[in-house]
């Protein structure tokens, strides 16, 4: 599941090697695995985070420094960042995060190499007096299984596993229309979801991972790191299977690395029929939406997406893809049982087309536990839930035709005087 973390600068790459070699006789005690560079690194630099990278290396034998960056980059550093290679490929990553120059925290990580690639493997928190709290290792099981072990402060004794990526589980198609889920992944091994999942001819499920290019879009937004996993699409696809009984759907997890990937997203899901794609995500720069725009106009499928959660008028300053402003978008933001606006939730009076009450949700997260969420990214299913329904009883509806019925809907609500959205306000969209 994993992808590589930073290609490898080749064309220094020998010389960092020779070099490596040479330190390595000079130095007797080269770490030979990832616990103990990390061990090393601690006990050596983590209590004088005012120390040089050069100087860093000498402590690490074998070790080749690659970046050394302080930020701010004027004044007192808030956080450094230190990048070495190391022997046979692999490669070491500090990070100091200091207060008024006075260390917080400390983590130290390391990257396999694979083949032309770096798999992050290795993570451990470090606290202000430089203790080890805390230690996170991603371990392969029997391909395509990856896990997440989540380790105490020695390094080696486990507190609770988590799962990366996990096969297909087996069933059947469970037939009815068919939701895109667009967002970080879905945990589809849980009982929620097995029975629910669109199948081809062969019985596999429909869906793809546009993130790291294989079958098996498991739920884990991993843009804060690999040791840190974002558990969202599980919660919002729980919204659909709950009030969408009679839907499959179709996890996609969204491609971070390469936006341009959307394009593929959406071929794949009008070649497998679907005609609602739910999508509880954004970003502000509208060129990473440039592909998706291209490949969505005019086709036959309605992409519901959210407003999002900055407290901000999208008109103004936008958030895409919601701000597209094609035909086929349906743009949601969330707002509380009375029709007020949710605190934090974006508005628009020309972008956003409905507010729903999407506060305090019940959600099953990626372990199968109980929850509540709020905000516009769980509008996002409840109205594909409801888009969902209204294609049970009209099944040859158009996108457009669809996107009309929903809006049919839409009210003024009674306690927002402002126009914040086009449409308005749908008081309770499981009504049918």
């Amino acid at each position: 599941m994993l992808q590589a973390d930073r290609k490898r600068r080749w064309a220094i790459f020998p010389w960092m090697c020779a070099l490596s070699a040479l330190s390595t006789v000079a130095f007797a005690q080269v770490p030979e695995d990832a616990r103990d560079w990390i061990a090393l690194a601690i006990e050596r630099v983590c209590d004088d985070p005012s120390k040089e990278g050069l100087a860093v290396q000498n402590d690490l034998p074998g070790s080749w420094l690659l970046e050394d960056t302080r930020q701010p980059p004027t004044g007192p550093p808030g956080r450094i960042l230190m990048r070495f290679a190391l022997p046979e490929g692999h490669e070491l990553t500090l990070q100091s995060r200091l207060s008024n120059g006075t260390l917080r925290q400390y983590r130290a990580s390391v990257a396999l190499q694979n083949g032309k690639t770096l798999q992050s493997r290795f993570l451990a928190i470090a606290d202000g007096s430089c203790i080890v709290r805390s230690a996170r290792e991603i371990r392969d099981g029997e391909d395509p299984w990856v896990f997440l072990d989540q380790l105490d402060g020695d390094l080696k004794t486990l507190r609770w596993t988590e799962t990366l990526q996990a096969p297909w589980p087996p069933g059947e198609d469970a037939g009815g229309v068919r939701i895109g889920l667009v967002d970080s992944g879905l945990a589809y091994d849980l009982p929620l979801f097995r029975d629910r999942l669109a199948r081809n001819a062969d019985g596999v499920p429909v869906g793809y991972d546009y993130w790291d290019l294989d079958p098996w879009p498991y739920d884990g937004d991993i843009s804060r790191g690999a040791f840190l996993p974002i558990r969202h699409g599980t919660a919002v696809a729980s919204i659909v299977a709950r009030e969408a009984p009679r839907a499959s759907l179709v996890p996609y997890r969204y491609p971070r690395p390469d936006m341009a990937r959307m394009a593929e997203l959406v071929g794949d899901a009008l070649a497998n029929g679907l005609k609602i794609l739910a999508m509880p995500l954004g970003s502000r720069k509208s060129e990473d939406w440039d592909a998706f725009a291209a490949a969505l106009k005019d086709q036959d499928i309605l992409a519901i997406v959210s407003a999002g959660n900055d407290g901000r008028d999208i008109d103004a300053n936008p958030v895409y893809p919601a701000a597209l402003g094609l035909d086929n978008i349906l743009t949601v933001t969330s707002a509380d049982a009375f029709g007020r606006l949710a605190q934090g939730s974006n508005w628009g009076a020309q972008s956003v087309d409905l507010m729903l009450p999407a506060e305090n949700m019940e959600v099953t997260d990626f372990r199968g536990a109980s929850g509540v969420a709020s905000g516009s990214s769980y509008a996002v299913p409840r109205l594909a839930a409801l888009a969902a329904r209204l294609l049970v009883e009209e099944p040859d509806l158009t996108a457009l035709e669809l996107k009309a019925r929903i809006l049919e809907r839409a009210v003024p609500s009674p306690f927002e005087q402002e126009r914040l959205v086009s449409a308005g306000w749908i008081p309770d969209p499981e009504a049918d």
